[in-house]
């Protein structure tokens, strides 16, 4: 069993930066196992959120991306076929339902519906994974629990969590942290100077204004990270903020004008 989940704990600290008091709260979530759903914009700190946690209560943490060819065998087992015949193998699910760590399926809207019906036995109070090939009912060990992180920006009528499934979680909300906090991050993150940092995030504040006019979603910390990055690399500060936020968000020349014009008042 420990050579089975110990590759899943995390040794080394991840850094995080507390917002709010989404650290207590979580810590008592998981004190009484209740699922919970990160909820927020991609790229602002949700999956390095749940990173810290599972290192502060030394818990082992299995992943898992979710899109939206993933089939209910691969959270929670298949037959293979081996030298000696067929053989069962856990999915990442069953895993973390048997050993007891916290399982975290990432972006799980992107998952179909037919798949994330399997995960509800696991959130009330039965606590159990059917797994219906191998005729076994897994309880989940004591430390196990489900968390799941949700976009609420991509919704839509065709690609939406069900009732049934959102009321079976508890909820934190996340965002863009606010302009200091995300500068303190964007700095100890990618080495470069506060001051850079500074303009970085007054640059991706601008993008975010124009998130439903003319853009889908804004820069992310997560990309001001990337620019930083190239620009401790001694790469030019707009060829930077070019690679990292402009191109990847829109593919609208009038659009990269506009940002990049926000580039160049910012940095000159």
């Amino acid at each position: 069993m420990s050579d089975i989940i110990n590759q899943y704990r995390i040794e080394t600290e991840p850094y995080y930066r507390t917002v709010s008091d989404e650290v207590a709260v979580y810590e008592a979530a998981y004190s009484t196992r209740m699922p919970m759903m990160l909820k927020g914009p991609t790229g602002c700190g949700k999956t390095r959120f749940i990173e810290y946690m599972a290192w502060k209560l030394q818990k082992p943490l299995i992943t898992v991306a979710c899109n939206e060819d993933m089939t209910a065998s691969d959270l929670v087992g298949r037959f293979l076929l081996d030298a000696n015949g067929t053989r069962w193998q856990d999915g990442p699910l069953a895993i973390a339902a048997r050993y007891g760590a916290i399982c975290y399926l990432d972006e799980v809207v992107e998952a179909r519906q037919d798949t994330t019906v399997v995960i509800h036995p696991l959130t009330d109070n039965r606590r159990v994974l059917p797994l219906e090939k191998t005729s076994e009912l897994v309880h989940a060990h004591p430390d196990f629990q489900l968390v799941v992180s949700y976009n609420p920006g991509y919704q839509s009528v065709m690609k939406d969590l069900k009732q049934s499934t959102k009321q079976r979680f508890g909820a934190l909300d996340f965002n863009y942290p606010e302009h200091a906090i995300e500068v303190e991050i964007v700095s100890h993150e990618t080495g470069v100077s506060g001051e850079i940092a500074e303009k970085l995030v007054s640059v991706a504040k601008t993008a975010r204004n124009l998130k439903g006019h003319g853009l889908d979603e804004g820069v992310s910390t997560r990309m001001l990270i990337y620019a930083g990055n190239l620009i401790a690399k001694n790469v030019e500060v707009k060829k930077a903020c070019s690679v990292a936020l402009v191109s990847p968000i829109t593919d609208d020349l009038d659009m990269r004008d506009a940002l990049e014009a926000a580039v160049t008042t910012f940095f000159g």
